[in-house]
């Protein structure tokens, strides 16, 4: 069966009753519905946070094969109850972009998967919605400033960063002229379009600690200069509470379920390639109040989510992880191993053996942060016992072991040994998270590690505009803020062709944005954008609705 007609097929149970799994009754819930419900963040208790047990799933480079890291933390979370533990598995939500566009779906696959489906793959809850209202909300008030006669903050509109959102994939609009149509429609500008997912706002709803926080963090966005070169923030146009008030339902996490019925937390879904790629502090933080343990994922690979999950988001909310998974496929690692995608189905231990470059360079970033490591490999029925042993074979010489996963097929029930190997790890009590950088080394300093200890790299080199940037960022103060690169999430470098484990290459620095209000600094590498388009047969001519009502075409 599909994913779709799996998730179809299961007996999902009321909301109310996966809220008492977790000790809550029916006047904690905000219930959507029959099946999900906001959380108040009222539920939050910090000494329960520090007693719980949090998992981080990463990855290797992403290929075109896939990992699957969401199917992989829904299915070591079904394992952990399956061998008695209290788990929840906190992830990100679905952006509509990659839905319609590449993913046609992101709720995991098989037999380890979360409900319902179709709602948290298409509007969910309502909260990208959110995010994208209070986005171009502040830039409607922008434009409506710079058009003002009475009330102007004298704004040199070719200064302004803040574009506007949508969630979704729409190559065209990444560069637009507003404001014509002659005097009454404003002021003629360049501006553009990003994707809801990598809004700052995003951003910022994921690194909240709670509503004031939100509504501090809002009015700190950079939104541009005055003619006479003064910063102008979001409270300069007062944005910031009636975009707080927008996000009043947004910052509170969603309670859905897993196909076997275990409780599931959803919340925030920034990517990982241009923001922190990791689900909201909030979230992360709610889990940790209800259950002993948590699993929950950093987008794409271990260089991208995993280093902004551990630099960024746990240092802003004091949390780490007990031990990191790292999620890796046999069709994977031969495509990192030089196979062409068509022959990713055909038995290849040595191309196999080639491609573990790349596993043994994500597996020595997380020991950079003093983390005990599991690799899971994710089973595809291509694969052959050859091809495990070759994985198995290299990650016990590295003195990492590696378990096989079969959590698509048999959901929990394929999870059992991956899970048990996680709490070996964790009760042995070798987990010592050191971060990369300080927070107040120089933005120089602070790229130059990542780039070099976590990319492998060889050094950084800096565009000029990059090196404007740097010298605003100086005469802003906000020299001690963190860095989230961005960074194609295809190769460890900067460059998507070069996949394994490249070496003796430069990072190019070409710009760095200014993320004030979510609390961190930008590095733009390569050819990264905020906009992606459609590929070129979308998901989306596939999706499909009968006269039921009953969707089609979502995996």
């Amino acid at each position: 069966m599909t994913d779709i007609e799996i998730a179809r097929k299961a007996e999902m149970q009321p909301i109310s009753k996966i809220a008492s799994k977790l000790g809550l009754s029916e006047d904690h819930l905000n219930p959507i519905g029959k099946f999900k419900a906001k959380l108040p963040l009222s539920l939050i208790n910090e000494e329960k946070v520090k007693k719980c047990k949090l998992i981080l799933v990463t990855a290797i480079s992403p290929t075109p094969a896939g990992e699957g890291k969401t199917t992989i933390s829904i299915g070591l979370n079904e394992g952990l109850n399956r061998v008695g533990k209290k788990s929840t598995v906190v992830l990100r939500e679905p952006s509509l972009g990659p839905v319609f566009g590449i993913k046609g779906g992101a709720t995991g696959g098989g037999y380890a998967q979360v409900l319902p489906m179709e709602d948290i793959n298409l509007h969910f809850t309502g909260d990208f919605s959110a995010v994208e209202k209070a986005h171009n909300l502040l830039a409607a008030l922008i434009d409506n400033n710079i058009q003002s006669k009475t009330r102007s903050l004298n704004i040199d509109p070719r200064t302004i960063l803040w574009k506007r959102v949508m969630d979704m994939n729409d190559r065209a609009l990444r560069n637009t002229v507003v404001g014509l149509g002659g005097t009454g429609s404003g002021i003629p500008r360049q501006t553009g379009f990003d994707i809801t997912a990598a809004s700052e706002i995003m951003a910022i709803l994921c690194l909240s600690r709670d509503l004031e926080d939100l509504k501090n963090r809002l009015g700190n966005i950079f939104v541009g200069f005055t003619f006479d070169k003064k910063p102008i923030y979001a409270k300069d146009l007062n944005a910031q509470g009636a975009m707080t008030a927008l996000m009043k339902d947004a910052i509170m996490p969603n309670l859905v379920q897993t196909l076997e019925g275990n409780p599931a937390i959803i919340h925030g879904g920034p990517f990982a390639n241009i923001a922190q790629g990791t689900n909201t502090v909030i979230a992360t933080k709610t889990g940790m109040s209800l259950s002993d343990y948590v699993v929950t994922e950093a987008g794409f690979g271990c260089d991208l989510g995993a280093e902004k999950f551990l630099d960024i988001k746990c240092q802003s909310a004091e949390i780490a992880p007990e031990a990191v998974v790292i999620v890796a496929t046999v069709r994977a690692l031969k495509y990192h191993g030089g196979v062409g995608l068509k022959e990713l189905n055909e038995p290849n231990p040595e191309a196999v053996s080639r491609g573990l470059e790349n596993l043994e360079k994500h597996l020595e970033n997380v020991t950079q942060f003093g983390l005990p490591a599991v690799v899971a490999i994710n089973a595809f029925v291509s694969d052959t016992e050859e091809e495990h042993r070759v994985i198995k074979k290299r990650c016990e010489s590295l003195g990492v072991k590696a378990v096989l996963a079969e959590v698509w097929a048999k959901g929990g029930g394929g999870a059992i040994d991956l899970a048990n190997e996680v709490v070996r790890v964790i009760d042995e009590g070798k987990a010592s998270f050191t971060p990369i950088y300080d927070w107040s080394e120089a933005v120089e300093e602070k790229i130059k590690k990542i780039a070099t200890q976590i990319y492998g790299a060889r050094g950084v080199e800096y565009a000029s505009k990059a090196k404007l940037d740097l010298r605003r960022i100086q005469r802003l103060g906000l020299e001690n803020l963190p860095i989230c690169m961005a960074k194609t999430q295809k190769s460890l470098s900067d460059n998507p062709r070069l996949i394994g484990r490249p070496r003796d290459f430069i990072i190019t620095v070409r710009e760095i944005e200014i993320a004030a209000g979510a609390g961190f600094l930008i590095p733009i590498t390569g050819d990264m954008m905020r906009m992606p388009g459609l590929p070129a047969t979308p998901a989306a001519e596939n999706i499909d609705i009968d006269i039921d009502g009953n969707i089609s075409g979502l995996f």
